[in-house]
This record gives structure tokens, C-alpha cells and sequence, in this order.
């Protein structure tokens, strides 16, 4: 655990005066010295606090001028957003990412990146349908993060790329155990074993027609097909939650 220090409690004190509007948005903040005593602390402790705060965005300091409120608030850390997110909210916000980085993607991708988006297509579709608890289930939501970040990547443009990586690492276990639990009942019985084999060739169709799309230069037809095939895996998650 990180271990909190003077600047930290100072950082915290002073943004509490912030949201409590204390000092109003583009007001200039009073010198170290006026500060120092009101936080119980020294000036050096002052302008590690104000370094704080300006890391993220909440103050700004301008030479000669002053340190001045640029926020009312500091936005959470990205990580800490994800952990307090359910999985529904992180898949609704990769409709609107994966939707718009599938229409780029029709539009600047390049010999390069069709390769790439293939080579990931053949990789998801080697692994099939699974069937059960004793297949890579792990692999096969790799594979299928592997294509998605594939069309991403062909989008060009690296904030898409970056929320895209953020997702990752709180989606996957949620999918693996979506596959677990849509496979099995729980009790090592195979549930839906025929409709969900049916189930996974139609996916497997969809992201091949999304790859076409992507080929295609049809960046309306790929953007749909981003987004209808996010808003089903919304429905199967929730169905299965």
C-alpha cells in the first residue's frame, strides 16, 4: 500500500477547498506563504501539492502570474474508473470506441493492416466453437481480443488504441465466465450445446463480414456490424449474469 505523505494530505486538503468553491474556475490560488499555515504545512510541502493537483489536471501554474484553477475536480484515475465499472457500462463504451475505430478503419487502413486484421481472423476461427470447461476458453477470448484490436489498430488513431488496451484487462475474465457459464449448466452438463455451436459460427460469419467491410472501404456497413455485434455480447452478459 502506497504510504501517504504530507504532500498527499496537503493535495487532498487544498482540492477539497476547490469543490467546495472556495476558489472559482480560472480564480488565481494565494501565494505558498498564505497557503503553507492554512494547510499545517511548508512551502515546499505547498508546491509538491500544487505539482499534485496540476498532474492532473486540476491547477496550472503560469509564469509570473500565479497558480490558477483550471478544474473544479479531479477525474478519477482511468484504472480506478475500469475496477468500479460493471462489464455492461465497459461494453457500452466499446460500442461507441470499436463503432467509430471500425468506420476509420474502412477509411485509412492499409495493405499492412488487412494482413494483420486476417492473420487475427484465422487465428479466432482455428479455435472453433468451444465446447467446454477442458478447452482454452482463455485462448479463444485472446484470439477474439486479438481481431477487435486488429480493426482498432487499423483506425490510426492512438487515443481509440489506448481506451481499447484500458478495456482489455477488465473484460476478459468477465467473458471467459461468460463462455463457462453459457456452455455449461454448472453441474458439468454441456447447456445449449447445439444452438450455442450454432451461436459461435454465426459470430465467427459476423466478424468475417466486419473484416470485408473493413476491406471494402464500407466504413457505414463496418461500423454497424461493430456495434450490433457489441450490443448482442450486452444481451448475452446480461442474459447471463
Amino acid at each position: 500500500m502506497k504510504r501517504e505523505t504530507l504532500a498527499d494530505r496537503a493535495a487532498d486538503l487544498l482540492l477539497d477547498r476547490i469543490r467546495s468553491g472556495e476558489w472559482e474556475l480560472g480564480e488565481r490560488l494565494p501565494g505558498e506563504t498564505t497557503l503553507g499555515p492554512q494547510l499545517g504545512v511548508g512551502r515546499s510541502t505547498v508546491r509538491e501539492a500544487i505539482r499534485q493537483l496540476a498532474g492532473r489536471g486540476v491547477l496550472t501554474s503560469r509564469q509570473g502570474a500565479g497558480v490558477f484553477v483550471t478544474a473544479l475536480d479531479a477525474a478519477e484515475d482511468w484504472d480506478v474508473v475500469l475496477r468500479h465499472a460493471d462489464i455492461l457500462s465497459v461494453i457500452e463504451a466499446r460500442i461507441a470506441i470499436e463503432g467509430e475505430a471500425a468506420s476509420l478503419a474502412a477509411q485509412r487502413r492499409t495493405p499492412a493492416d488487412l494482413r494483420a486484421i486476417r492473420r487475427a481472423l484465422a487465428a479466432r476461427a482455428a479455435y472453433g466453437a468451444p465446447a467446454g470447461v477442458d478447452d482454452d476458453l482463455d485462448g479463444y477470448v485472446d484470439a477474439d481480443t486479438a481481431f477487435h484490436r486488429s480493426v482498432v489498430a487499423a483506425a490510426h488513431n492512438p487515443i481509440l488504441q489506448e481506451l481499447f488496451d484500458g478495456f482489455t484487462p477488465r473484460l476478459r475474465p468477465a467473458m471467459v465466465e461468460m463462455l463457462r457459464l453459457r456452455w455449461h449448466a454448472g453441474n458439468g452438463v454441456p447447456a445449449r450445446r447445439p444452438s450455442s455451436a450454432h451461436d459461435a459460427e454465426e459470430d465467427q460469419l459476423m466478424h468475417e463480414r466486419l473484416a470485408e467491410s473493413v476491406a471494402a472501404r464500407a466504413s457505414a456497413e463496418a461500423a454497424r456490424l461493430s456495434r450490433e455485434h457489441l450490443a448482442g455480447l450486452a444481451a448475452a452478459i446480461g442474459g447471463a449474469a
